[in-house]
């Protein structure tokens, strides 16, 4: 819409000229046809009144070039240039005005909006990079500071066993947590920069679920909870290794935040020419604030389980399901637990 109005305005200015150089024309011949008549065909007269016709028409034109130059061309170049000069030196809050209404766009006017709209999308980048450092931080600062402690502890060579072997526990368990963290963020960038491996291969649904519920069985008989599941035979072509990174984060999420004895539930069936997947969990489930930005990168609505992670798990889930074209969803109680499903469309 907006390149056709843009269009429109051009043929428009085509015209103007056209129209401009058309009256020019026709003012000089109709002097040359007046003068010609008063001064009975000479020569002399004719050449001087044409010549200072032709100055004055010259002197009119070109100011009016020089004005509309002025105002359509060298104002908004210039305004654009300064905007360019802003984002190249890293401000993105520079926005320029655009004066016309959408229906009366010109190409300036076009540039105008892209420019801003690239500018305020270099923002949000801007902003999501320094909300990620930040993060990163934080994150790492954490489990650094719980090594350091405890490593300066069992080096002091004064603790009773028991407390040694606890203190040695507590910073394999920080270690752990810093190699996830390392771990995710890089599985992130690779996917974000679709850098992972994506071999598309027939995968047998059913005994990849079941094998990725296997992968928890300590944990799951740890905490002492119930499993359900429940999978149809499905054959689908993806890319496991995709796959792989979304059970083993909703399965691990069930488990971390299912108090112990409660249930959890996995399905695969198919609907509607799709496979629809859902786990769910009888745990603290998630609030509807919480519930907007758990798929937001470093979110843990939960903060009683932060040091189980470190909020990459969900981004990583909606990052590939992003890829593989499939949809995601949560529906989910205060108190009484939540259920993700996941729909893929590609069903051999």
């Amino acid at each position: 819409m907006k390149r056709k109005n843009s269009r429109i305005k051009s043929v428009l200015g085509y015209l103007l000229f056209f129209t401009v150089i058309a009256v020019t024309v026709t003012v000089a011949m109709f002097l040359y046809a007046v003068t010609d008549k008063l001064s009975n065909g000479n020569n002399a007269i004719i050449s001087v009144v044409m010549l200072a016709g032709i100055l004055i028409l010259s002197l009119l034109c070109t100011l009016f070039d020089i004005i509309r130059r002025r105002n359509m061309v060298d104002k908004p170049v210039k305004e654009i240039l300064e905007a360019t000069e802003q984002i190249t030196e890293g401000d993105f809050s520079v926005r320029l005005d655009i004066k016309h209404t959408l229906d009366k766009y010109d190409e300036f006017d076009l540039i105008k909006d892209n420019l801003n709209a690239m500018a305020g999308e270099l923002r949000k980048s801007e902003v999501l990079k320094t909300d990620f450092i930040s993060n990163v931080s934080h994150e790492i600062k954490t489990p650094l500071a719980i090594i350091k402690n405890h490593v300066y502890m069992i080096g002091k060579g004064n603790l009773d066993d028991a407390t040694r072997e606890k203190y040695v526990k507590t910073v394999l368990s920080a270690t752990q947590r810093l190699s996830d963290l390392v771990g995710n963020i890089l599985k992130l960038n690779k996917l974000e920069n679709q850098a992972l491996p994506q071999e598309i291969e027939d995968i047998r649904l059913d005994e990849m679920l079941s094998q990725a519920v296997l992968n928890f069985e300590d944990l799951i008989e740890k905490k002492n909870l119930s499993i359900e599941c429940d999978f149809e035979e499905i054959s689908i072509k993806s890319v496991p290794s995709y796959l792989e990174i979304v059970w083993n984060n909703l399965i691990s999420n069930a488990i971390k935040f299912t108090d112990d004895g409660g249930t959890i539930s996995v399905s695969a069936k198919k609907h509607d020419g799709k496979v629809v997947v859902c786990v769910s969990d009888t745990g603290c489930g998630i609030s509807n604030t919480d519930g907007a930005h758990i798929f937001d990168k470093f979110y843990q609505a939960d903060t009683s389980h932060a040091q189980e992670g470190n909020g990459l798990g969900l981004a990583l889930v909606k990052k590939v399901i992003d890829l593989i074209g499939g949809e995601i969803s949560v529906s989910s109680q205060v108190g009484k637990g939540s259920t993700f499903t996941i729909t893929i469309k590609d069903v051999k």
